[in-house]
């Protein structure tokens, strides 16, 4: 490498990010054999085991639905329990940094920077490789965690699951939390292939945790292949609500843990993570899971700003969960959703799952090659019959209408992408009444 190298590299975070942005010729390209032959330079796997300072249990989440919040979970439980814990999670609401998490405190702005020189470096060794954004981020992300001297580390898939960056690390444990169509350009519609390529996580001898009672059969098959052993909700675990927003937890290798906290999250997920932190080691105690369930908070999942509820959701899947929790929300006013979706996304399964819960719609555009406009939003609501009283050309367009608008007991739900709730959360004096 010329002594000049690092002359002309990027100096600040933004800049590296712009960079990964133009290197690759296209923004999603399955597969492993690039990523894994920058990261065997940047000697951060050996026997598909993740090298640093310390060897960490390596727990990898995918699923449709569900990753975040158990990755937060996890990764709760384990600081909880006294465990040095590191975690990537994508994409990111604000802040870049968000992706990577060290003992709970988001990655620097050096750090992420000493972590982009080393995959540069590496990249640029003879052959030169090209790699795309997320692959970029993701060995950057694998070389701070291995910096870090963790004892465990949380990985979430970006995409699918058999081909995602992600896999190039062999997990301790496995776990897929959901399955239904979403991403279908790359995934396809078949639920039970989309199934395979999740579990395509599984390690031959190595726990595969199934976090859902609704998995297609393919997801238990992959695993029954190879063989891994299978730990399915329902079955080797289970969870029980109780009084007062209470549950309990029954597991393997796990002791039954009652009269727990509500986390916020939807329990499936926490029993899943309770599950998947047991099978890694971690001996559960009362004391820890109550105070990390207590704790855990995950922005942009039913997070809430005075009447202003913000989630994620993005697919029909996700927006029937937040149906349901909104069901359960007291009788008052007015119901709206401040709806923006990519243009990949399905807007109509969206709507028609927000419907029942909904009354009011402001549709609102999001910018870039992937945004919908909100004249598509209005014509997908109005042929459900709902109810579109403003267009605007950006999230904090469609808040600032609205919130001249609101009456004491309106609630707003803001969904339909990141980037419609990331828009809001960061945008000054969001949530403060007119």
């Amino acid at each position: 490498m010329p002594d000049t190298f690092s002359n002309d590299l990027p100096k600040t975070l933004p800049a590296w990010l712009a960079h990964w942005e133009q290197l690759h010729p296209v923004g999603i390209d399955m597969g492993l054999a690039r990523v894994s032959e920058v990261a065997e330079r940047m000697g951060l796997i050996r026997g598909g085991r993740l090298q640093g300072e310390r060897s960490p249990q390596v727990i990898t989440v995918a699923g449709t639905n569900g990753k975040g919040s158990t990755v937060a979970l996890l990764a709760s439980l384990a600081h909880a329990h006294g465990k040095r814990a590191g975690s990537y999670t994508s994409p990111h609401l604000i802040h870049y940094n968000e992706r990577v998490t060290l003992d709970g405190e988001p990655a620097s702005d050096a750090l992420l920077v000493q972590g982009f020189v080393q995959v540069e470096k590496a990249r640029r060794a003879v052959p030169e490789i090209s790699l795309t954004y997320f692959e970029a981020g993701t060995l950057c992300a694998l070389w701070c965690l291995a910096q870090s001297a963790l004892d465990v580390v949380v990985l979430e898939v970006g995409l699918g699951g058999r081909l995602d960056a992600v896999n190039i690390i062999d997990a301790d444990v496995a776990i897929v939390t959901t399955i239904a169509q979403d991403h279908a350009g790359f995934l396809g519609n078949d639920i039970a292939q989309i199934g395979r390529e999740k579990a395509g996580i599984f390690r031959a001898g190595r726990p595969a945790v199934l976090g859902s009672q609704t998995l297609p059969s393919s997801v238990a098959e992959t695993a029954a292949a190879l063989p891994a052993p299978v730990y399915a909700l329902g079955e080797a675990f289970s969870r029980t609500p109780l009084e007062h927003g209470a549950w309990s937890f029954q597991g393997s290798s796990a002791p039954s843990l009652t009269a727990l906290p509500d986390p916020g999250l939807p329990l499936d997920n926490a029993a899943t993570a309770l599950q998947a932190l047991a099978l890694a080691g971690v001996e559960l105690t009362p004391p820890a899971v109550a105070a990390a369930l207590e704790q855990v908070s995950l922005p942009g999942r039913m997070q809430w700003r005075g009447q202003w509820c913000l989630d994620v959701g993005h697919n029909p899947h996700a927006a029937a969960y937040v149906a349901e929790r909104f069901k359960a929300l007291p009788e008052g006013g007015r119901r709206w959703c401040l709806l923006g979706m990519l243009d990949d996304k399905d807007a109509a399964g969206v709507i028609a799952a927000l419907k029942p819960v909904i009354s009011d719609w402001v549709c609102v555009s999001l910018d870039g090659p992937r945004g919908r406009d909100a004249d598509a939003l209005v014509n997908d609501v109005a042929a459900q019959g709902g109810r579109v009283h403003h267009c605007a050309g950006s999230p904090e367009g469609g808040a600032e209408w609205l919130r001249e608008r609101l009456a004491d007991d309106d609630i707003v739900l803001v969904a339909g992408s990141f980037f419609t709730v990331g828009a809001l959360l960061a945008a000054p004096h969001f949530g403060s009444s007119g």
